[in-house]
């Protein structure tokens, strides 16, 4: 990331609590790049933090996401910058600054992290943002990246259902794309590491919500389904993302996945989809067919082959369609 204007970031918070996180933060001057470029941290309350906000009006509106966030713990303090490299790396590299539940914004993207190390660049107009979380249970940490799926979906669904909007149909493509009418519109990733007997995740999550380029966008449908309504805002979004999230991860935690399996069996795209899954035999490659079911305890694809067999199915890293190249066991 070059050293310019572009390197600025600004702290703010939901309540008096996280103001005072923003001013301890930018007093110790500890928030760290990997590449050790050097920030110039702001306040929103200070003169040069409104100016820079104030210099492009697709920037990210503050006031507005946190007039919008209900959360009790997640969202509540939050670092935007109008250009970074990932957001990725201002919260996994923070950890241990950062209060939890804290959330790094970005209007531009040019190092955007996927699977496989997948690099990508994302132009204004899309939402992008990490969170992080602490987590205990390491049995469970596999399947925070369902929920960071269905907060998403569930997000937008609630801003339709706040704003009288039409319904937007967006579904998941596992294991961590966001899909609307059969084009890709985001996608999620979470890492984790374990450190001090707990795993600190780090959840990242980008959503096109007015940029119809390469593919679509939310507003683009919107539009198409009723040129005269509202339009989806990135800060409402965001909002309702993180109230989302703080039920289902609530729910993930007492009641375990199951709780929240049939929500995201209505919301991803596979069920009773066939595949087709590459068995080799005897230095043979043998093509069969199987029906995705749902999901097994470990988070990987449930199905069934015409043989009345369950299996798992599990990428074998090397495709880009994840729904190819899978390889499977029997359960």
């Amino acid at each position: 990331m070059e050293c310019d204007a572009s390197c600025s970031m600004v702290y703010c918070g939901k309540s008096s609590v996280e103001d005072e996180i923003a001013t301890r933060l930018k007093k110790d001057n500890v928030l760290k790049l990997p590449d050790d470029t050097q920030v110039s941290l702001l306040l929103q309350s200070e003169d040069e933090a409104e100016t820079l906000l104030l210099k492009d009006y697709s920037s990210f509106d503050l006031s507005l996401f946190m007039d919008s966030l209900t959360a009790r713990r997640f969202g509540r303090f939050l670092i935007w910058s109008p250009r970074l490299s990932t957001t990725h790396d201002v919260v996994s590299h923070n950890f241990s600054e950062l209060p939890l539940g804290a959330v790094c914004v970005t209007d531009v993207q040019f190092k955007g992290r996927g699977r496989s190390k997948n690099v990508w660049e994302s132009p204004k107009g899309c939402l992008m943002y990490s969170f992080n979380l602490e987590m205990v249970d390491g049995q469970v940490v596999h399947l925070i990246q369902y929920v960071v799926g269905l907060a998403v979906t569930e997000a937008v669904k609630s801003v339709c259902d706040k704003k009288g909007l039409p319904y937007i149909d967006v579904k998941i493509k596992w294991p961590n794309d966001i899909y609307l009418n059969g084009l890709k519109v985001g996608g999620f990733l979470c890492t984790a590491r374990y450190r001090s007997k707990k795993f600190d995740v780090s959840a990242g999550v980008g959503l096109n919500v007015d940029n119809e380029q390469p593919t679509t966008c939310l507003n683009a449908v919107l539009k198409d389904l009723s040129p005269t309504s509202d339009v989806f805002k990135r800060e409402e979004l965001l909002g309702a993302f993180f109230d989302k999230f703080e039920m289902l991860f609530d729910l993930l935690m007492r009641r375990g996945f199951k709780s929240l399996e049939e929500l995201y069996n209505r919301t991803w795209l596979h069920s009773e989809q066939k595949v087709v899954v590459e068995d080799r035999i005897d230095d043979k490659v043998v093509q069969n067919v199987v029906t995705i079911q749902g999901l097994t305890s470990s988070g990987y694809l449930l199905a069934i082959g015409d043989d009345n067999q369950m299996y798992e199915l599990r990428p074998d890293g090397n495709s880009f369609d994840f729904l190819k190249g899978l390889i499977r066991r029997k359960l």
